[in-house]
């Protein structure tokens, strides 16, 4: 089992300071935009949109995959009591991975038919997939790690699946680059199979959560 830092300050400080990251990441998506407001004074709302779509798009669609992946780091440390070094590592990784996401992203707001520019947009959000799907399985691996009630908010099999379906949509938008960040919706197929999976995959492990007052952490 991993060496863990046994903390309830480095827990919550580690927490804190993700979602700063993630604060940041979400609010860095809309500068692009702030930035073409000002040609609201030569031009009507509806042209403005118009021109800006590619922006529009970027970001609405960027906003979707940041706040999901907030949302997955949310319940996974819900889920934990404490955390490794392993752990602390893995999430560097994925607030790297959030925090070159804008970047990315404007990028994609410019060009949806690039190989490059599609691989690299794509690619980062695989990277932060990757890394949730790593801290999932290191947490759900070590029991010193999670809550007594926890194990059953972790969801190692849905990252996975996630993460091949992001593979894939990484090879079609390189081979098939006139279709961009489209094959993102290979997610919501992916999110039914994973649904399934985790309901076998949990039953499989058969956990019983026990009521959370039965938590001595939580005394």
């Amino acid at each position: 089992m991993a060496r863990t830092l046994r903390t309830d300050r480095g827990l919550d400080r580690l927490v804190n300071f993700s979602d700063a990251t993630v604060a940041i990441a979400i609010t860095l998506l809309l500068l692009p935009l702030v930035d073409v407001a000002v040609d609201i004074d030569r031009m009507s709302l509806g042209d403005l949109l118009n021109e800006n779509v590619g922006r529009l798009i970027a970001f609405f669609v960027s906003f979707i995959v940041i706040s999901r992946l907030w949302m997955s780091h949310h319940g996974l440390f819900e889920a934990t009591r404490t955390y490794s070094t392993r752990v602390l590592q893995l999430n560097f990784v994925w607030l790297a991975s959030i925090a070159f996401l804008p970047f990315s992203s404007n990028l994609i707001a410019q060009t949806a038919h690039d190989r490059g520019v599609n691989a690299l947009y794509i690619g980062t959000i695989a990277m932060a997939s990757l890394s949730m799907t790593a801290m999932q399985w290191t947490i759900w691996r070590d029991p010193d790690l999670v809550r007594s009630d926890g194990r059953p908010m972790l969801h190692p099999v849905d990252g996975t699946v996630t993460f091949i379906a992001l593979v894939v949509a990484l090879v079609g938008a390189v081979i098939v680059p006139s279709t961009g960040p489209f094959w993102l919706f290979l997610l919501i197929p992916a999110g039914w199979v994973s649904s399934a999976l985790e309901r076998r995959f949990h039953a499989a492990d058969g956990w019983r959560a026990t009521p959370p007052e039965a938590d001595p952490d939580d005394a």
